[in-house]
C-alpha cells in the first residue's frame, strides 16, 4: 500500500512489455474454460485481460464477436457495425480478429481509414448519427482495453443507441461467448483477415472530419478562439493524435500537443502510485510531466488512450476529477438556454457529495448509479440526462440544442469545455470550483487503490461482510450502509455517516480493491476514514 519509489518517475526499459511475446501469447494460449478467471466476462466496460494470464485471447475475440453478431440477429441489427481501436498493443491483432468475424457472416463494418486509431467517443458519435438517418440501426465494437497497463487488451459492444451495452445484453454476449469456446469454437465463420479488407462488406471512411467539424454543435469553439489561451494537451500514446491535430488545425485555437509519439510499450509515460505503467489522467503520477509545465500555459489537459477520459490542470495542478465534474455541471445548466428544465444529473454512486449539492444548488434531480457508464446510456438517449459523469474522470453531455452528442464518455470534449469555461468567464476551472465551495461548503475526497492478488480477489464478499459488521467510522455511528449487485454478484459496499462515507469495490480488470472516502469535516477526519479502513481490510484479508 506504500507509494512506489518510482512513482511519477519514467519507465525504464526493464518495465516495457515484450510486444511480440504478447502478441504471440495472444494467439498460441488457449483459454480453460474451466477456469473462471479464464472466462469471458464483461466488468463495467466490456471484457478485459491480458494475453499472457489467458484472459484476453484470439479465442476469447473469436467467440466474443460470434456471440455479437447472435445478439445483432436476435435484436434485428441489420446496419453496419462501426469498428474502432485504440493504440494498445493488442488492439491491433484483436481488431484483425474482430473483422474476421464480421466478414465471415457478412456483416458490413465501417472502420477509420488507412488502418487509423478511433477514439471511443468518435464511434458514440458516429453510431448515432448514423442511425439518424437510416432504416436499418447500425452499433459498434470498441477495442480498448482504457487506461490500463499495456499489456491489457479489452473489447466492448455498443449498440445501436451509441453507449456500452446494458449488462441484459452484455450477460447474452457472455453466456453465447463461453459456450461457443467450450465447443471448440466449431461454429464460428471466418474469413483471412487478407481476404477480408478486400471485401465488398468493408469500408474506409474518415471518423476524424465528421467529428471535429461538429464539435461546436457541443462546444462554443469560437469562444475558445477568440480567448487567444495558451493551452497544452498530452495524448498519453492515445487514439486520438489525429483528432487533436484537425482540432488545431480547423479552429485555429492556440493549443499545442505536447507528445506526439505512438508506442504500444507506452515508454514515455511516468510511473503511476504502484510503479506501474498506467495510463490514468487522473492521476498525479501519470501527469508528472503535463504538471511540471502547467506554469507554461493557461490551461493543460489529456487524455487516457481511448479518449474517454480526461484529465484537466491549471496552474495550481491537477484538478480533483469530482471538483471538475461538479464545475462542468455548474457552468453547462447555467449556459446551455435551450436545454429544457427538466434535465436531470447522472453519477455514480462513489462520486463526490459536492456534486449533490451543486445539483440541489440548481434545482436539478440527481440520479445515482452502480459505477459504470452503461448504466447512464438509456437515459442519455432518451434525452432525460444532461450531463452525466463518473468519478474516475469520465463524462459526456448534450450538444447546444438538447441532443445527445454522444452515449459514451467524451474526453475530448470535457478537455474542450474546461477551455470554454475559462474563455467565458475568464476564471479557469480550479478557481470557478473555488466560488463554487464559498457558496455550498466542500468535502475532503480520496481514492485508494490496493494491490491484491487473484485469492485475495475471491475473498471478497467475506470483506464485504466484515465490514458490514461495523458501528462506527471515524468516531462517528453508522447510520446505513448498502450494497451494489450486478447479475447477482455484490459491487461493491457503501458505508454512511453524517460527517462521511466510505465505498469499497473490487476491480473488474486489474488486481486490486478500490476505495473511495469523503468527509465533509476536515482532512485530518478524511485520514482517519481511510485508516479504519485499511485497518479492517488487513484483519480481513492478509494484504501482501
Amino acid at each position: 500500500m506504500a507509494l512506489h519509489k518510482r512513482a511519477g518517475k519514467f519507465a525504464k526499459k526493464s518495465d516495457l512489455i515484450d510486444v511480440k511475446q504478447l502478441i504471440k501469447q495472444y494467439y498460441l494460449l488457449k483459454p480453460q474454460i474451466k477456469n473462471p478467471d479464464q472466462n469471458v466476462k464483461f466488468g463495467t466496460s466490456g471484457h478485459r485481460g491480458s494475453s499472457y494470464r489467458y484472459n484476453f485471447n484470439e479465442q476469447h475475440i473469436l467467440a466474443i464477436t460470434q456471440a455479437i453478431v447472435e445478439v445483432r440477429q436476435y435484436y434485428g441489427i441489420t446496419g453496419p457495425c462501426f469498428i474502432g481501436k485504440d493504440t494498445h498493443a493488442l488492439s491491433s491483432a484483436a481488431f484483425m480478429t474482430v473483422v474476421e468475424i464480421l466478414i465471415g457472416n457478412k456483416i458490413n463494418v465501417i472502420v477509420q481509414k488507412n488502418n487509423g486509431f478511433t477514439p471511443t467517443p468518435s464511434i458514440s458519435y458516429a453510431i448515432l448519427n448514423y442511425n439518424k438517418t437510416h432504416e436499418q440501426k447500425a452499433d459498434g465494437i470498441i477495442i480498448t482495453p482504457s487506461h490500463n497497463p499495456p499489456e491489457y487488451g479489452g473489447i466492448k459492444y455498443n449498440s445501436f443507441y451509441g453507449g456500452p451495452a446494458n449488462t441484459l445484453l452484455t450477460s447474452k454476449i457472455e453466456f453465447i461467448a463461453n459456450k461457443f469456446i467450450a465447443n471448440k469454437l466449431s461454429t464460428v465463420k471466418r474469413t483471412n483477415y487478407q481476404i477480408a479488407i478486400k471485401d465488398s462488406h468493408y469500408i474506409e471512411k474518415d471518423f476524424v472530419e465528421s467529428y471535429v467539424i461538429s464539435l461546436n454543435s457541443v462546444i462554443n469553439m469560437t469562444a475558445i478562439k477568440k480567448s487567444k489561451l495558451k493551452i497544452a494537451v498530452d495524448i498519453l500514446g492515445g487514439a486520438g493524435i489525429n483528432y487533436w491535430k484537425r482540432i488545431i488545425e480547423y479552429y485555429k485555437i492556440n493549443l499545442k500537443i505536447i507528445n506526439e509519439q505512438i508506442d504500444p510499450t507506452f515508454s514515455f509515460m511516468t510511473l503511476d502510485y504502484d510503479g506501474t505503467i498506467r495510463m490514468d489522467c487522473s492521476s498525479h503520477w501519470v501527469m508528472k510531466k503535463l504538471l511540471n509545465l502547467r506554469k507554461q500555459f493557461d490551461l493543460a489537459f489529456a487524455n487516457d488512450p481511448d479518449h474517454d477520459r480526461h484529465g484537466i490542470i491549471t496552474p495550481l495542478g491537477l484538478m480533483n476529477s469530482n471538483h471538475y465534474l461538479a464545475v462542468a455541471i455548474d457552468y453547462l445548466f447555467r449556459h446551455r438556454p435551450k436545454w429544457k428544465k427538466d434535465l436531470a444529473v447522472g453519477k455514480t454512486l462513489v462520486s463526490s457529495i459536492i456534486i449533490d449539492r451543486v445539483v440541489a444548488d440548481l434545482g436539478l434531480e440527481l440520479i445515482e448509479v452502480p459505477v459504470g457508464f452503461k448504466w447512464f446510456v438509456d437515459n442519455l438517449y432518451k434525452g432525460k440526462y444532461g450531463f452525466v459523469g463518473e468519478e474516475s474522470a469520465g463524462a459526456t453531455f448534450l450538444k447546444f440544442n438538447g441532443t445527445p452528442w454522444t452515449t459514451d464518455k467524451d474526453g475530448i470534449i470535457l478537455c474542450l469545455l474546461a477551455a470554454e469555461i475559462m474563455a467565458v468567464t475568464g476564471k479557469n476551472p480550479q478557481q470557478y470550483y473555488q466560488d463554487i465551495t464559498h457558496r455550498i461548503g466542500k468535502s475532503w475526497y480520496k481514492k485508494i487503490q490496493i494491490k491484491i492478488n487473484y485469492e485475495q480477489k475471491k475473498y471478497f464478499t467475506k470483506l464485504i461482510t466484515d465490514i458490514a459488521s461495523i458501528k462506527v467510522l471515524a468516531g462517528d455511528p453508522i447510520t446505513s450502509h448498502f450494497t451494489k449487485k450486478i447479475d447477482g454478484e455484490i459491487d461493491s459496499l457503501k458505508v454512511i455517516t453524517d460527517h462521511g462515507w466510505f465505498t469499497i469495490r473490487s476491480s473488474g480488470t486489474e488486481e486490486l480493491y478500490k476505495i473511495y472516502c469523503e468527509s465533509f469535516k476536515s482532512n485530518k477526519h478524511l485520514k482517519l476514514i481511510e485508516f479504519e479502513v485499511i485497518q479492517i481490510i488487513k484483519k480481513s484479508i492478509i494484504i501482501v
